[in-house]
């Protein structure tokens, strides 16, 4: 299973590959990680999709809040709080394949970000999960190339 950890942290060079580095030596499978600026220009948000269970994701969140760099963590649990990806995925098309794949694309909400005559490229930011669905039926064509970012998240409410 997959879980996600919410990391703020002082905007200095190192903090991400310090938390990178001490959750690999802990022997963290890390799904993905993410980093970037907040509102405040001192502060980075980071997050953290670490695989296994419950034992494994507490341990992986205090691991991290012992670093000195570290201002707040917390574990984005399901239904408290809202994670997004982006995908970019670029397919060989024909004619015929092409119409096929813009439809998709359509009925995904996906973006058209670049099309040739032989290829076609879509940009996807969605949950994780609609993310996979979407790899999933393209796997029926010939896929060239992918790139898939981290994940994001945010506490919903207040």
């Amino acid at each position: 299973m997959k879980h996600t950890i919410g990391v703020l942290m002082e905007n200095k060079p190192g903090v991400l590959s310090r938390i990178s580095t001490l959750l690999a030596r802990r022997s963290f499978n890390i799904d993905s990680i993410t980093a970037g600026p907040t509102r405040n220009h001192d502060v980075t948000r980071m997050t953290v999709v670490v695989e296994g269970d419950e034992y494994v994701a507490d341990n992986a969140a205090a691991e991290i809040s012992k670093l000195e760099d570290v201002l707040e963590i917390e574990r984005m649990m399901p239904g408290q709080s809202t994670s997004r990806e982006i995908m970019l995925i670029k397919i060989k098309t024909g004619p015929k394949e092409r119409t096929e794949i813009i439809d998709l694309a359509k009925v995904m909400d996906c973006a058209i970000v670049d099309i040739t005559v032989d290829t076609l490229m879509l940009e996807h930011a969605d949950r994780p999960e609609k993310i996979d669905v979407l790899v999933k039926l393209l796997s029926s064509y010939e896929i060239l190339d992918m790139a898939r970012g981290g994940a994001i998240a945010l506490r919903t409410g207040e």
